[in-house]
């Protein structure tokens, strides 16, 4: 299962949850100050005649353009805002990596139990399936068989009878036979995606585990006043960047953590379209299985996708249902997925 960290593009500040505030913090300043200068406008001209006032406000004048064309002035007034925006933020919405990455861990777990249930409900569907699918071909052998007795015997109604029911049967077995092997795509995918959502889950907690530590000495090391003299001095500000890969793996999992969920939610409604009693099922839930097919790679499962598909219309790849589900286990050598996020 790979990452791609080297695809990841930052967030700006205004697409960030603390930008929305930002936003709206700085269009009330734009009105506020737009509403005040026209109330004192009168008063500011009056001052204006004093010639020991007029030489204040264009002091202060003189220090807005200069933070407005110096690069470092600018950049601290601008680092400022952020972090003051970013702490408001923060009161109302949760937008520390390390805290998302833990409720995402917890998403995982419940996921994990439900997909576990999912398997074994589809599992259970598929051996219904292989006894209806067998049952119909001995149905077919007998009714050939009476219908070939039937023809010695010239009894032509009992041969037309038997051997119509014979063709329903085939025609039948050939929906269900093609029914199956959906079914079999779905198993497939459910335990492969289960499989590496463990990994996945375990690679978090590992993470969350030894980053939370390496944070609390970043932050303690690079306080408010560190970081602000570097983006003074032009150096990259340490905090931001740490924070800013850990931004990355919470994105990352969230778009996985989200496939896995959509791909729950179209088994279920597949599986949930299927009658077998009744040997039916709505061709919706085909469509929408065959166009996940098509879709381009999966984030959880990677190259194996392609793997999975061809596996499942292979019929020389014959599928264990028999087989327990596995309990994936990280090899002693594993490098965790997230760790190239944080190579310079």
């Amino acid at each position: 299962m790979e990452t791609y960290s080297n695809e990841f593009k930052p967030k700006s500040f205004w697409q960030r949850p603390e930008g929305v505030t930002g936003m709206l913090f700085l269009a009330g300043l734009i009105i506020g100050g737009g509403v005040l200068i026209a109330a004192i406008l009168p008063t500011l001209l009056l001052l204006a005649q004093n010639t020991l006032y007029l030489a204040g406000m264009l002091v202060a004048l003189g220090a807005i353009i200069y933070i407005a064309l110096d690069p470092k002035a600018r950049n601290l007034v601008w680092y400022m805002y952020k972090s003051v925006m970013r702490g408001i933020t923060s009161l109302f919405v949760q937008i520390d990596p390390i805290g998302i990455l833990k409720s995402y861990v917890e998403n995982l777990k419940e996921n994990l139990r439900k997909m576990n249930k999912q398997i074994a409900q589809l599992r259970g569907q598929m051996h219904k399936l292989q006894e209806v699918i067998h049952n119909n071909k001995k149905q077919i052998e007998s009714n050939l068989s009476m219908a070939s007795k039937a023809r010695e015997a010239d009894k032509q109604n009992v041969m037309i009878l038997k051997s119509r029911q014979a063709g329903r049967l085939k025609d039948s077995n050939l929906r269900l036979e093609d029914l199956y092997r959906k079914m079999e795509v779905l198993y497939r995918v459910l335990t492969k995606m289960y499989e590496n959502s463990q990994i996945l889950m375990e690679d978090i907690q590992d993470q969350v585990m030894v980053k939370e530590q390496e944070r609390r000495a970043i932050h303690a090391s690079h306080g408010a006043m560190r970081s602000a003299m570097s983006v003074i001095s032009g150096d990259p500000d340490q905090r931001a960047m740490f924070d800013q890969a850990m931004e990355a793996i919470a994105e990352d999992v969230a778009n996985k953590v989200g496939e896995m969920e959509r791909f729950m939610e179209m088994s279920a409604n597949f599986m949930d379209s299927v009658d077998l009693q009744n040997g039916i099922f709505e061709e919706e839930g085909l469509k929408m299985l065959e166009k996940w097919e098509k879709e381009g790679v999966s984030l959880i499962l990677g190259e194996e996708k392609s793997s999975l598909l061809s596996k499942a219309n292979n019929d020389a790849d014959v599928l264990d249902l028999n087989a327990p589900i596995k309990e994936k286990v990280r090899e002693a050598n594993h490098r965790n997925q997230y760790d190239s996020f944080f190579d310079n």
